[in-house]
């Protein structure tokens, strides 16, 4: 079967795509690879990306899609290689945003930059840690929520889809009550931290 007349096949259902998955992940997932990983290692190249940064969102897609597909959470309204394509496209996009808010700085030959092990280890822990311990303890869904919205940058309509909240307003009242188990949790440990 030459790739030309997959991705252009009329869109298989997800209900099909799915049993495939069940019945032979293997050969279902070489299948796709063969038919979208060249097109998105080109996609992400053109765009300052390395073909192993393209093998990483090809990946986290796969994920997405195999989750999705099995339990029957998976609506396509194109082929499966184009949903591929486009929740890589999608990954790429938001790792080129995270990669721009957080530039990678050279290391230095220079030694003398390294911290004192010492001094960090006798210092408070950091903040960020502290509110990341806190997170850890959330609740699976109230972590991913608050993560893909204030990680990712994901917007409330693609949350929502993903969570299988009813609307976008569902999702929003779930993300504010996440965000204030957060911070009722997170509080106590900042007044007792900088009242000390």
């Amino acid at each position: 079967m030459n790739s030309s007349a997959t991705l252009s096949a009329p869109p298989a259902p997800a209900a099909e795509l799915a049993a495939a998955l069940r019945a032979n992940r293997e050969q279902t997932l070489t299948q796709l690879y063969a038919h979208t990983f060249p097109m998105l290692r080109r996609y992400v190249q053109q765009r300052g990306g390395s073909a192993q940064d393209a093998k990483d969102v090809f990946q986290d897609a796969v994920v997405v899609l195999y989750e999705q597909a099995v339990s029957g959470r998976l609506t396509l309204t194109a082929s499966a290689s184009t949903y591929l394509f486009s929740v890589s496209r999608n990954l790429w996009k938001q790792e080129l945003s995270r990669r721009s808010r957080q530039p990678a700085t050279p290391l230095s030959d220079d030694h003398t930059q390294l911290p004192d092990t010492a001094a960090t280890d006798a210092a408070p822990p950091d903040v960020t840690d502290m509110v990341l311990q806190h997170l850890a303890q959330l609740t699976t869904k109230c972590r991913r929520m608050l993560v893909s919205f204030y990680y990712f940058q994901q917007p409330l309509e693609q949350i929502a889809a993903e969570h299988q909240y009813g609307s976008i307003r569902s999702a929003t009242v779930q993300k504010f009550k996440c965000l204030e188990r957060l911070r009722n949790a997170v509080r106590p440990v900042f007044r007792n931290a900088f009242t000390s």
